[in-house]
């Protein structure tokens, strides 16, 4: 079994540990969580807790994640736009309109079915349908991810993710035309109250910051850079349209007449993490897709 361990930063005092923890990976569900607590797969300190322990700052939490349980997802031989692999990682530019793993009733196609025909040693912490998978992108954002090929991998990326200390760049076109150069969105993100398919800002949600810069203003759109300080669903998609700024065809969270795009102009351009292994800085860089180029050539020629 792998194990995480971290500390309980003063932002989280007096809240739940469930919470806690499902707030720190976006691949873990507050009921898988809750499940692993009672199977006392989490300690403070060293004692076994339930779900509802309130932390203190300071806390010392160790997670003790269960035994993968056996693959059942079939591998796909499709070609995979690698940027860089080797026995530990390999980070992947992912088209748009793929989607990364499986989910019932749609378990083919997928970014995981075709890594698995090319590797065949993947981390399997997060279960059989996201074999390697330690974050992802939604089905029609493009850009770079990077994948653990063993357990000792997977837990690395994970806590380099729950310490902030992976460097995730977007690009986006965005509806309107923003004011200032630079901005954080600091909201938490949750469920939707009126739709669970939608995420929302919402009160008790998951701590989510955004930090973005303007590259480019147009007559009623901007390009900018979002930075992930946090990885929540739909967090940059989310973020924008709750100051006023969606996202360009963005079908969930955007106005219906838009650019000629399907799906959100949402690129996951530079990722940079330190390796597992030899704990040097790594980083990449993934160019813009080029139907995203097209519409900047589009907007710009509109201006």
């Amino acid at each position: 079994m792998d194990v995480v361990t971290f500390q309980i930063e003063e932002a989280y005092d007096r809240e739940r540990i469930d919470k806690v923890i499902a707030a720190l990976n976006e691949e873990w569900s507050r009921s898988q969580v809750q499940q692993w607590l009672k199977d006392g797969l989490v300690t403070v300190d060293g004692k076994v807790v339930k779900a509802n322990y309130k932390c203190s700052a300071g806390d010392e939490v160790t997670i003790t994640l269960p035994e993968p349980e056996p693959l059942d997802v079939e591998p796909e031989e499709m070609i995979l736009d690698i940027y860089y692999e080797d026995a530990d990682v390999l980070v992947v530019n992912k088209p748009r309109g793929m989607v990364v793993h499986p989910a019932p009733g749609h378990m083919r196609g997928t970014l995981v079915n075709g890594l698995l025909a090319h590797c065949k040693d993947l981390s399997g912490i997060n279960g059989v349908l996201r074999p390697g998978i330690v974050h992802r992108i939604d089905k029609d954002t493009s850009g770079l991810l990077m994948v653990a090929k063993n357990d000792m991998a997977h837990e690395s990326l994970v806590n380099q993710l729950v310490h902030k200390t992976v460097t995730r760049k977007y690009k986006a076109i965005v509806h309107g035309v923003i004011p200032h150069d630079y901005g954080t969105i600091d909201a938490p993100i949750g469920r939707d109250k009126h739709d669970r398919q939608s995420m929302a800002v919402v009160e008790d949600g998951k701590e989510a910051v955004t930090h973005f810069r303007v590259l480019e203003r147009f007559l009623d759109y901007t390009f900018i850079e979002c930075q992930l300080e946090t990885g929540r669903t739909h967090q940059i998609r989310v973020h924008m349209k709750y100051i006023g700024y969606p996202l360009a065809g963005d079908p969930k969270y955007g106005p219906k007449r838009t650019l000629p795009i399907d799906g959100q102009a949402l690129h996951a351009g530079i990722l940079g993490f330190r390796h597992p292994r030899t704990g040097e800085y790594l980083e990449f860089e993934a160019p813009l897709p080029q139907e995203f180029e097209q519409l900047l050539d589009l907007l710009r020629n509109n201006r």
